[in-house]
């Protein structure tokens, strides 16, 4: 009685430091959206449509990041379902707290569905912060140890090894590569989109500019992926280059993802609101920039078998 008290402790403890892990990663994430006033604004001109797709959209990305590089990399799809649920409700909680607390909510003047739109709006990239920092922020030897444990009963009560899934060792497959560079992509993105710098930039840039800007993120997204040894990125034996192929075939699916990422969300703030194809065309390439950065880079960061 007195062990299996002790490991029911133990359990409570070890839940409460996730959830304590996901505040703080969304925190970490979301704070620069929760100051920006063009984000509070939006909330005045979404329609419900809009902020349905915003939240399929969301649960898309935490059902593919928890699926690719979540807490447990051998959980079942309804485990990362309930686990995607969890963040976007605990994203919910953390906007409403703090939006009260810098006097952005006052349920006493606003209206329901003000109050509603605002919230779930800054909520869904503190939901995403919720997943990355319910895994990354831990400390990595206890959660191997829990998740061999899990394997080792999983194995005891099938009679077989231990089962691992999908993950990015042995290869990342290109829908991996797509979530999880979509994901890093969108932290970094929806921080810089709801500004007006974005069109400010774009209007005043000139052709040669934008097509600087689009070649420098080719070169970053390029360099970060296969020349500049970062961990997950493409592994070679010693002295032999990756193929014109693999450069290209990599960095055009994350140079992709980053400008879907951009325009969708410039488009979701309003950016392209009575703007020509064109200035959505060179706002997106100007978002890309920091967004293919993201994708790039950040997406190894959020992956943790790697970290």
């Amino acid at each position: 009685m007195q062990e299996k008290s002790n490991m029911r402790v133990k359990s409570y403890i070890s839940s409460i430091k996730e959830y304590g892990r996901g505040i703080i990663g969304g925190l970490l994430f979301s704070l620069p959206m929760l100051y920006t006033m063009e984000v509070w604004w939006t909330s005045f001109n979404t329609n419900p449509w809009q902020l349905m797709l915003y939240l399929a959209v969301t649960l898309v990305l935490l059902l593919g990041y928890n699926t690719y590089a979540g807490l447990r990399p051998s959980a079942s799809w309804k485990e990362v379902l309930v686990d995607s649920i969890e963040e976007m409700g605990l994203g919910l909680i953390l906007s409403f707290l703090f939006l009260w607390l810098l006097g952005q909510v006052d349920v006493q003047e606003m209206s329901l569905q003000r109050i509603v739109y605002l919230v779930v709006i800054e909520a869904m990239p503190i939901a995403i912060g919720v997943s990355v920092g319910t895994a990354q922020l831990g400390a990595s030897h206890e959660d191997e140890e829990e998740e061999t444990d899990q394997q080792q009963q999983q194995a005891q009560s099938s009679g077989g090894a231990p089962q691992q899934q999908g993950g990015a060792s042995g290869g990342a497959s290109t829908l991996e590569q797509f979530m999880l560079a979509a994901c890093a992509g969108m932290l970094f993105a929806a921080n810089i989109a709801p500004t007006d710098e974005v069109m400010v930039i774009a209007t005043g840039a000139t052709p040669f500019q934008l097509l600087v800007m689009f070649l420098v993120s080719l070169l970053l997204s390029g360099a970060i992926l296969f020349y500049l040894s970062f961990r997950g990125a493409y592994e070679t034996p010693a002295q032999e280059l990756p193929t014109v192929l693999e450069v290209l075939w990599g960095v055009s699916i994350t140079y992709a993802t980053a400008f879907c990422v951009s325009a969708g969300a410039l488009w979701f703030f309003g950016r392209f609101e009575g703007a020509g194809l064109q200035i959505c065309i060179e706002a997106t390439v100007v978002l890309a920039l920091v967004s293919s950065l993201g994708a790039s880079a950040g997406r190894f960061l959020l992956d943790q078998e790697y970290t």
